[in-house]
């Protein structure tokens, strides 16, 4: 399922001396005057969800696929404070059943990351971020829409401590997203045991946490991490019936990530498996991507 939680978003860039991967989740900045960019491709299925809380399977489904390329620049403005963009491209796909699955440019998101205290290997860091719809597709056509057709805003507040001699780092955050309605191809639809006559659907806020232990070396980054994203509200899937945009989605999530770029070309890689939720796939998701870094101080 799509997670409309933003559930699983990926990514990060490089060049010879201080190449770093960076995401809007790390503590990883770019110099002054450095611009990375990345193409990251995207797997994630699943044959099993969570019904509410109800752990089932939908031989009309089959395996849910969902594929994506995403292409990821990331810009120095100083060596504290980084811009990062996203676009992706989004296809969806199940092995059995007639359901057709949708295909095109998702949302473009927009990420502000600062790092408003250093102490030594402790920061603090400040993180805010949107996107806004770009694609045509239809986002009640759950699980097989690849979007929600819905503006967002999130804040995010990330500590880390990396130890300067082994490398060896822990990173935590935290995260609230404010997400607008949306607007559905239909006169009416039902949510939370009631009908309501407009075609405009509030989507529920989300928040998210994370934890990540890893080692950051010259040239190489690896890491364990834990996320939990959930919605602060809304309602269940109901009995045999497709998810909708109100549906209170939650997951928790385990995954590793890895990272070599020996030179100003590099590769990294994620694995993520969803252990628990609501509303959502039991999903594997992978991601693979290519890395590229200018330095435009030479």
């Amino acid at each position: 399922m799509k997670s409309t939680l933003k559930c699983l978003i990926v990514t990060a860039l490089l060049l010879p001396f201080a190449v770093q991967a960076q995401m809007p989740q790390d503590a990883i900045y770019m110099n002054k005057r450095q611009i990375c960019v990345a193409g990251m491709y995207g797997y994630s299925s699943w044959n099993q969800y969570w019904e509410g809380s109800l752990k089932r399977e939908n031989l009309n489904i089959g395996t849910h696929t969902t594929q994506s390329f995403m292409l990821m620049p990331v810009i120095g403005i100083t060596k504290r404070v980084n811009v990062i963009l996203s676009l992706p491209y989004v296809w969806t796909s199940t092995s059995a059943g007639n359901l057709m699955g949708q295909r095109g440019i998702q949302d473009a998101s927009a990420w502000l990351k600062v790092k408003a205290v250093q102490v030594g290997g402790f920061s603090v860091n400040a993180v805010v971020g949107g996107s806004v719809p770009l694609g045509n597709y239809v986002p009640s056509f759950l699980p097989m829409s690849i979007g929600l057709q819905c503006r967002t805003v999130t804040g995010r507040l990330l500590l880390n401590y990396r130890d300067r001699k082994t490398g060896l780092y822990v990173t935590a955050h935290g995260s609230y997203g404010w997400r607008s309605n949306t607007r559905i191809d239909q006169d009416a639809y039902q949510a939370n045991d009631r009908v309501y006559n407009t075609n405009e659907v509030q989507v529920p806020n989300t928040y998210d946490m994370a934890l990540r232990l890893g080692v950051q070396r010259k040239g190489i980054q690896t890491e364990f991490w834990a996320e939990r994203t959930a919605c602060l509200n809304g309602d269940n899937i109901r009995r045999n019936d497709m998810p909708f945009p109100t549906n209170n989605m939650q997951a928790t999530s385990v995954g590793w990530y890895a990272k070599v770029q020996p030179h100003n070309i590099g590769v990294n890689a994620r694995i993520g498996y969803v252990v628990d939720g609501m509303n959502v796939g039991q999903s594997t998701s992978y991601m693979l991507g290519l890395l590229y870094q200018i330095n435009f101080k030479k």
